[in-house]
């Protein structure tokens, strides 16, 4: 077992077991699953909604290196700066390039899963540049040190009791402030970090191919505010985000809403297509993209699991998972969490490394049923694990195990042999610490074949 494999062991059984956690956990996704339900409400036909998505991502993906490089030239000749980037490395010396050209000294940030993924904040403060993230999830997070637990809803973690207290303990406000009067306070503490910020980063829900264009779905408004107050704006964005046509978020944008946050559509809905024009009073004078690749590419040129770039990040996955519900979004240790994180990191950062997400799962389907691109993560899941025999990622006990479980099952006298109370001794001795500390160790009274052929004499 790799660290990585026995820490997820670890930190699930610990998690797992945590009754307060499971407590808020249960208690916020509630009230998600409330507002999902009357969100897809609004749709007379959803599942030739989701074919159609699924359909317009499949085929972009096919094509994706045409559909790019149309954005790049799209967007180049409304003004802005394209920039690719292999890796995290790559993003962040060209984030770091443009901030010492312009000696950016205060960064404003939109909520962006792209930014955690290159590890954004630590680098900007590593090298002397105040970050500030405008989301009020992502500000709470970052003002308690953490990463975002979940892909939508970054405290999803904290009960309103949990975000008083941090903010009593960095603002001296009151211990028993309400959700209103705190998100008040935000909204008066990042209004004069918004108008002297010198960059603002954002990541994006779509680009758009024809029109060059990078559209930003979001609730509060701090992603409108990042881009229209500091004179450069940064775009991070996947390689996958790409969709043919404007007309496109006619579909994705309400599709999006609906799973994301149970809504008809987001409250604020941007497409930014470059820097301003002479004319324009309001945005930036200098945009960039910066198209990341970070593993991505590597997962296209998987046959069978590509289809999991189709994903918009909504979120409905992580919602619907029991394992995830259980241990909660810090445990898998990774960007992205959930079903949709299972199945892409071992592609992202190293099957080897990574491989343990994969068996992380109920193969439930619950998660393939709610997804809105009709991704078959279920099935995704299966081919991770045999890329991971296949490569012979596998331990030399799994190996053991496996074949001795192939060999019992393929002769029924194998399955026979031996003595009830000795198969009892042996679960006892072997499969006790397995079966897990919580659980009796059965008892086998009587074999299936035994109790068959008694059914039928």
């Amino acid at each position: 077992m790799t660290k990585l494999s026995v820490k997820f062991k670890n930190e699930s059984e610990k998690v797992g077991f945590d009754l307060e956690h499971r407590k808020k956990i249960k208690f916020n996704m509630s009230k998600y699953n409330a507002a999902v339900v009357k969100g897809q409400a609004y749709y007379q036909d959803l599942e030739s909604t989701k074919q159609k998505a699924s359909f317009i991502k499949q085929q972009t993906l096919t094509s994706l290196d045409k559909y790019l490089k149309k954005f790049e030239s799209s967007f180049e000749r409304n003004g802005g700066q394209v920039l690719w980037a292999v890796d995290d490395k790559e993003a962040q010396a060209q984030i770091l390039k443009i901030i010492r050209t312009h000696k950016i000294k205060t960064v404003v940030k939109s909520k962006s899963m792209t930014t955690e993924e290159i590890e954004l904040n630590d680098l900007l403060e590593n090298n002397k540049v105040e970050v500030l993230e405008t989301d009020l999830g992502e500000y709470i997070v970052q003002l308690a040190g953490e990463k975002p637990y979940h892909i939508v809803t970054p405290a999803m973690h904290k009960s309103k009791e949990d975000i008083a207290k941090l903010f009593n303990e960095k603002f001296n406000t009151p211990i028993d402030s309400t959700p209103e009067f705190l998100t008040n306070f935000v909204r008066q503490k990042l209004r004069e970090k918004f108008i002297k910020a010198d960059l603002g980063i954002t990541g994006a829900n779509f680009i758009i191919a024809e029109q060059g264009a990078v559209a930003l779905t979001e609730n509060e408004g701090n992603g409108l505010m990042t881009t229209s107050f500091p004179k450069i704006h940064i775009a991070i964005v996947g390689i996958e985000k790409v969709i043919p046509n404007i007309n496109d978020l006619n579909l994705f944008w309400p599709l999006l809403a609906a799973h994301g946050t149970g809504q008809r559509i987001s409250a604020y809905n941007s497409l930014f297509f470059g820097p301003k024009k002479n004319s324009e009073t309001n945005g930036p004078d200098e945009m960039y993209v910066i198209l990341l690749d970070n593993g991505r590419t590597n997962l296209l040129n998987q046959p069978d699991q590509k289809e999991a770039l189709k994903c918009i990040r909504c979120g409905a996955c992580l919602n619907a998972c029991p394992v995830y519900k259980n241990i909660g979004g810090y445990t898998y240790n990774t960007t992205y969490s959930g079903p949709i994180g299972s199945v892409i990191t071992p592609h992202f950062k190293g099957l080897e490394k990574y491989k343990h997400l994969s068996f992380a799962s109920s193969l439930c389907g619950k998660c393939t049923e709610v997804c809105p691109v009709k991704i078959d993560l279920q099935k995704l899941l299966l081919y991770n694990r045999r890329d991971v025999v296949q490569k012979n990622y596998t331990t030399r006990l799994e190996k053991v195990m496996m074949y001795a479980y192939k060999k019992a099952m393929l002769n029924r006298k194998y399955l026979n042999m031996g003595s009830l109370k000795t198969k009892n001794k042996f679960l006892k001795k072997f499969g006790s610490k397995a079966w897990g500390p919580r659980r009796q160790i059965f008892e086998l009274k009587e074999s299936f074949n035994q109790q068959w052929k008694k059914s039928i004499a």
